[in-house]
């Protein structure tokens, strides 16, 4: 769908989705829902696609939810109570979460470069990205218990995995910010740099390094990474081995011997 809120560029094997709503710090809005379904999908099947940075445009990646433009929705008038408005409300948002969702199924590794505030429904999408990476001013709410909300866009699910339960625990019921610097000692951001332009240049740095290598192996990587979270160690090395088994041998792998022979980088 058409959408100018989400913004995507190419630069070789890297796809930029910029957040797009600069005059709204990035608020969410009723029509992102499916363009980021959109999005990544079209992103997950393009071959020429090997990782993707997902950034922010202007002063903030992300101030949660835009309460005004989501409360005008006809299901969200708090003043119907009826049962029937109550389950339309909870179809609603498993469609919103299934947006997120994507982030994390798509095949190609996606990293987060935050910088500004990432708040709410901004945290929610970051949990669901492979690897997320902050400037120095960024900072980080779990905010939804200061709104009288429970998160509801993944957070609580994805964030334990991260960074543990008792320190989700604490974001969700206390509602404070988190600096840069305290969310890379929880591990929630992998690295922290100056400022917003150093950290674009160490996303873009990152994802170009993922994109040198083998592309079959990066995503069955991302893949098995996933359903051993899910499923467990041993179905975890079932499925390793059957993933393995899928793409060896390949090309990839006789370039990739080849180029170790011969002393060089591997062209996939």
């Amino acid at each position: 769908m058409a959408y100018d809120g989400l913004l995507v560029e190419r630069e070789e094997y890297v796809a930029w989705v910029y957040l797009n709503r600069p005059e709204k710090r990035n608020a969410l809005e009723p029509d992102f829902w499916a363009a980021c379904v959109d999005t990544f999908r079209a992103l997950d099947r393009d071959r020429s696609v090997r990782a993707i940075i997902v950034a922010g445009k202007g002063k903030s990646f992300c101030a949660g939810l835009d309460l005004t433009a989501t409360t005008s929705i006809p299901v969200l008038d708090l003043a119907d109570q009826t049962a029937a408005n109550r389950v339309d409300f909870a179809t609603y948002v498993r469609d919103w979460q299934e947006s997120f969702t994507w982030i994390e199924r798509c095949r190609k590794p996606v990293i987060a470069a935050i910088h500004g505030a990432c708040v709410g429904g901004g945290l929610d999408l970051i949990a669901a990205c492979d690897i997320r990476l902050a400037s120095q001013e960024a900072s980080f709410s779990l905010r939804e218990a200061a709104m009288a909300m429970t998160a509801d866009l993944g957070s609580l699910q994805r964030l334990p995995l991260i960074i543990g339960h008792g320190l989700t625990r604490e974001l969700a019921f206390t509602a404070r910010d988190v600096s840069a610097q305290e969310a890379l000692q929880m591990r929630l951001v992998n690295h922290v740099f100056a400022d917003p332009s150093a950290l674009l240049e160490g996303a873009r740095a990152m994802a170009q390094q993922i994109a040198a290598q083998s592309p079959l192996a990066v995503q069955s990587s991302k893949e098995t990474l996933n359903y051993a979270r899910e499923m467990g160690v041993e179905e975890g090395l079932h499925y390793a081995a059957v993933r393995n088994s899928m793409i060896m041998p390949s090309p990839e792998l006789f370039e990739a011997f080849q180029a170790f022979m011969e002393k060089r980088k591997p062209k996939y």
